[in-house]
C-alpha cells in the first residue's frame, strides 16, 4: 500500500503530572515553531484558565511541528496528541487516540508506572498501537530508572501487550531541560551525551508508522474532536483516512444515526505550531479543521458523496459517577456575593439563574464532551449528570459557575448497572503512595470504605506503595480526610476497575452537621460560643438563611444554631468586659471539598461569588416533621 513518510501522528500519553506538556513546549521550541522574539509562556498547551489554576491537561489538543532531519531530507510534519492524564477524563484520551498511529508512553523516573499509566497504556495496546518508552525527569535526586523500566515491562505484561508491544524503544529525557538520550543516564542526572531532543525525534521517526492509504479508496475523514470560532462557528477536527478533502468541495455528511446529507467545506485548515493556517488540500493521514457543518458531531463521517462509507463510531466506557445539577432555589438566588448593596443589583443583569439557561448550556456541554450524560428527573428545573469521575463533573461545575451559572448540586452518586439480576457498583483500583508511619492510618481510613489490599511495596526509602480495590462511593470525600490523616504527604490516585457486586452500606462520614436556624449576618460573639462545638465554615459578616450548613458539628447528629446572635449591651460594667477571646479561623471549603463534605439530604449553592453547603429542605419544622415520620416508619 502506497504510505505518506512525510508524516507521522503520535500522542502523548501518561499520568497526571508527569511531564507530558513540558516536553511538547519543548519540541515546539527546538523544532523552530517560533521567531526569536516571540514571548512563550510554560505550558503553551494548557490554554484554558482551569488547566493552567490546577496544572493539568483537561482538553485533548493537537499541535504539529515541522522537524528538518539532520541528514537535510525532506521536513517531516510530526501531529502531536496532549492526552489528559487524569481517568477522569477518559473521553478525552479515547478520542485523542483514535487520529494517531502510536502513542509516547511518558513515565517518571521516580513515581514510576502510576494508575493513570495503566489506564491510557491499556487503551493504546488494545488499539494495537506501537508504544515508545520515555523515561521522563531523570535528573531527580529519587529517580530509580531501573526499577522504574522494570515496572513498566511488568506493566506490560499484566496487561497482556503482544511480543512486538513489549519489545519497545526506550529513551531517558529530562522534558524541563529539552534534554534526550538513548543512553541511560546515572540516576538523578541529566542524560550526558545529548544537549537536545534530537534522539527523542529520530526515534519518533523511526518507530511510529507512516499512513498509509489506498489510492483507489474514495473519501473518508473521522470527526474526533470539536471547537467552535466567533467567525466560522462550529469547527470539527478531524483526520482524513482515505483520499483527499479539500476546500469547497461537496462531500457526504454521514451522521450517528446513519443518516446521510450533503454539505460543503466552506474553510479547510492545518495546524502548524500553536495556530490553525488556511490550506486548499487535506491527504491520507492528515489532521485538519473544517467549518461549515453546523451541526455535525464527534465520531461522524465526511465520505465521497458517490460511494459513502462510514467510519466506526468513537466508543467511550460507561459513566461511573452522578450528580444532580438544577437551577439555584436558595433564598439568595441572584444577589451577589453579599446579597444586598448596589453590587447585587448589577450582579443581577448578567445572572444566569433560570432553568432553560442550564439546560442549553448543559446541551452545548455534550457537543464536544463525548463520556457526558444527561438525563432528566421528576423536576423540571433539575437534570442528572453522569460522568467518567467526581473530578471531571466538577470541573464542568466550576466552568460553569465562572460564565455566571447559579445552581443547586445534589451529592455524587455512583451508577449502578443490573448484572445477571443483582445490583453491581462500579470500583476502583486506588494507588496510595505515603510515608511509612502512616500506613495504619490509611489502612484504616480504607477498612471503613470496604477497600480490599491487593498489593504493597516498600521500595526501602521510607515510603510505601499500596494497591486497593475499593467501591467509587467509597472514594467520595476521601481525599480530605486522606490528607488530613497523612498530614498532607499523602499521594492518592485511582482508576475505574470495572463493576463488581454491590458491597453493602457505607458511613464514611460520622460528624453531623451545624445547621443556621434563622437568616442574617455571622457575628463574632456566636462564633465564640460555637466553636467548641465544631468547626466552622464561615466568617464573620458572611450572609446565612435558615438551613444553610455554617459548620460540621463534633457529634454524629446535626444540631440548628444561631450564628448570628449578638453580644446584649448594658450601661453596667462587667468584670468580664476586658477579656478578649480569639476566633478560631474558619475551614474554607473548595467545591470539590463541599461536594464531598454533602450527605444524602444536603446539596451545594453554587454561584459565581460562594459556593455555601445548605440542607435540601431549609425548613427546620419540616425537617424535624420528615425525620420523625422516618423514625415511626421503622
Amino acid at each position: 500500500m502506497p504510505t505518506r513518510h512525510d508524516i507521522r501522528n503520535v500522542a502523548i500519553v501518561a499520568h497526571v503530572d508527569h511531564g507530558k506538556t513540558t516536553i511538547v513546549d519543548a519540541m515546539l521550541k527546538q523544532a523552530g515553531a517560533f521567531a526569536a522574539h516571540q514571548h512563550l509562556d510554560d505550558r503553551m498547551m494548557d490554554s484554558n484558565d482551569l488547566e493552567r489554576e490546577k496544572g493539568i491537561t483537561i482538553l485533548a489538543k493537537n499541535t504539529a511541528v515541522k522537524y528538518h532531519p539532520k541528514d537535510g531530507g525532506a521536513p517531516i510534519t510530526i501531529n502531536i496528541i496532549d492526552t489528559p492524564g487524569h481517568a477522569d477524563f477518559g473521553g478525552e484520551v479515547e478520542r485523542g487516540l483514535s487520529m494517531v498511529d502510536a502513542v509516547v508512553l511518558l513515565v517518571d523516573a521516580s513515581e514510576g508506572p502510576l494508575p493513570q499509566t495503566r489506564f491510557v497504556l491499556r487503551k493504546a495496546l488494545q488499539a494495537n498501537m506501537p508504544v515508545i518508552l520515555c523515561i521522563n525527569k531523570t535528573d531527580r535526586p529519587d529517580s530509580r530508572i531501573d526499577e522504574v523500566v522494570n515496572d513498566t515491562y511488568d506493566l506490560f505484561l499484566d496487561l497482556d501487550a503482544t511480543e512486538d508491544q513489549i519489545e519497545f524503544p526506550i529513551v531517558y529525557a529530562c522534558g524541563r531541560d529539552g534534554i534526550a538520550s538513548l543512553t541511560k543516564p546515572e540516576d538523578g542526572t541529566v542524560p550526558a551525551d545529548s544537549d537536545s531532543l534530537e534522539p527523542f525525534f529520530s526515534t519518533i521517526l523511526e518507530h511510529v508508522p507512516a499512513p498509509t492509504y489506498d489510492d483507489e479508496a474514495p473519501l473518508q475523514a473521522h470527526v474526533t474532536n470539536l471547537d467552535a470560532d466567533n467567525f466560522l462557528g462550529r469547527i470539527a477536527l478531524l483526520r482524513v483516512e482515505q483520499g483527499e478533502l479539500r476546500k469547497g468541495q461537496t462531500v457526504t455528511w454521514i451522521k450517528r444515526d446513519g443518516t446521510q446529507s450533503n454539505v460543503r467545506i466552506t474553510e479547510l485548515m492545518m495546524t502548524e505550531a500553536l495556530t490553525r493556517k488556511p490550506a486548499e488540500v487535506a491527504g491520507p493521514g492528515d489532521i485538519c479543521a473544517v467549518a461549515g457543518i453546523p451541526d455535525i458531531m464527534i465520531g461522524e463521517t465526511l465520505a465521497d458523496p458517490e460511494n459513502p462509507i462510514a467510519l466506526p463510531l468513537i466508543s467511550v466506557d460507561e459513566p461511573a459517577i452522578s450528580m444532580t445539577i438544577g437551577t439555584n432555589t436558595s433564598p439568595m438566588v441572584g444577589r451577589g456575593g453579599s446579597g444586598k448593596g448596589a453590587d447585587a443589583k448589577s450582579a443581577v443583569k448578567d445572572r444566569k439563574v433560570t432553568a432553560r439557561q442550564v439546560k442549553d448550556r448543559l446541551d452545548r456541554e455534550l457537543i464536544g464532551n463525548v463520556s457526558l450524560r444527561v438525563l432528566d428527573t421528576e423536576r423540571p428545573d433539575a437534570w442528572e449528570v453522569q460522568g467518567r469521575g467526581e473530578l471531571a463533573l466538577a470541573i464542568l461545575v466550576e466552568q460553569m459557575r465562572r460564565e455566571g451559572f447559579e445552581l443547586t448540586i445534589g451529592k455524587p452518586q455512583v451508577v449502578t448497572q443490573e448484572i445477571d439480576g443483582k445490583t453491581h457498583e462500579p470500583v476502583e483500583r486506588m494507588t496510595v503512595d505515603v510515608p511509612e508511619e502512616h500506613m495504619g492510618a490509611v489502612t484504616q481510613l480504607m477498612g471503613v470504605r470496604k477497600g480490599r489490599m491487593d498489593n504493597m511495596s516498600n521500595h526501602g526509602s521510607g515510603w510505601v506503595r499500596m494497591e486497593f480495590v475499593v467501591p467509587s462511593r467509597g472514594l467520595i470525600g476521601f481525599r480530605t480526610e486522606f490528607l488530613t490523616n497523612t498530614r498532607g504527604t499523602g499521594i492518592a490516585h485511582s482508576i475505574h476497575e470495572g463493576h463488581e457486586p454491590w458491597f453493602g452500606q457505607l458511613v464514611t462520614r460520622n460528624n453531623g452537621s451545624l445547621v443556621a436556624d434563622r437568616s442574617g449576618s455571622v457575628t463574632p460573639f456566636a462564633m465564640i460560643n460555637l466553636q467548641e462545638r465544631g468547626v466552622l465554615f464561615t466568617e464573620p459578616g458572611t450572609e446565612v438563611y435558615e438551613g444553610m450548613i455554617v459548620g460540621e458539628n463534633s457529634r454524629s447528629d446535626d444540631m440548628d444554631v444561631n450564628i448570628t446572635k449578638e453580644k446584649k449591651l448594658t450601661n453596667m460594667r462587667a468584670a468580664s468586659a476586658d477579656n478578649t477571646e480569639n476566633v478560631v479561623p474558619p475551614r474554607k471549603l473548595s467545591l470539590e471539598q463541599s461536594l464531598e463534605f454533602c450527605r444524602d439530604d444536603e446539596c451545594v449553592e453554587v454561584t459565581p461569588e460562594a459556593v455555601r453547603i445548605r440542607k435540601v429542605v431549609l425548613d427546620q419544622k419540616e425537617r424535624s416533621r420528615t425525620a420523625s415520620r422516618a423514625k415511626s416508619a421503622k
